[in-house]
């Protein structure tokens, strides 16, 4: 098996994961503020347990990083795997989060 590959495809709004050229996984995001909410992470069950999500996080971030933006983790997976890497804290919109949190209860309140 080849290195497994993490690229960007932004038409598709995603990070992607390949393995020997195949597509094991991605994490989707849209774009809100010049942000970068994500909002979606699957790995397929072929290649679970390899570590490939681990991987892709950090492939997308590390762009984001470098891209100098910053993010929303409102995906459950991108959230936690923040919260084990705690020197990625510094991507997040800890104000925008909030917000979004904030709307969730909200709805999840008024039963919507």
């Amino acid at each position: 098996m080849a290195d497994p590959t993490v690229g960007h495809e932004p038409r598709q709004t995603r990070w992607e994961v390949r393995v020997d050229g195949r597509l094991a996984g991605f994490t989707e995001y849209f774009v809100k503020d010049d942000r970068f909410v994500f909002v979606h992470t699957e790995i397929d069950d072929e290649f679970a347990g390899m570590g490939l999500g681990s991987l892709l996080a950090r492939g997308a971030l590390d762009e984001v990083g470098s891209m100098g933006r910053s993010l929303v983790p409102l995906c459950p997976f991108i959230r936690s795997w923040i919260g084990r890497h705690p020197d990625y804290e510094g991507l997040v919109d800890e104000v925008m989060l909030a917000r979004f949190d904030e709307r969730r209860r909200e709805k999840e309140r008024s039963g919507n």
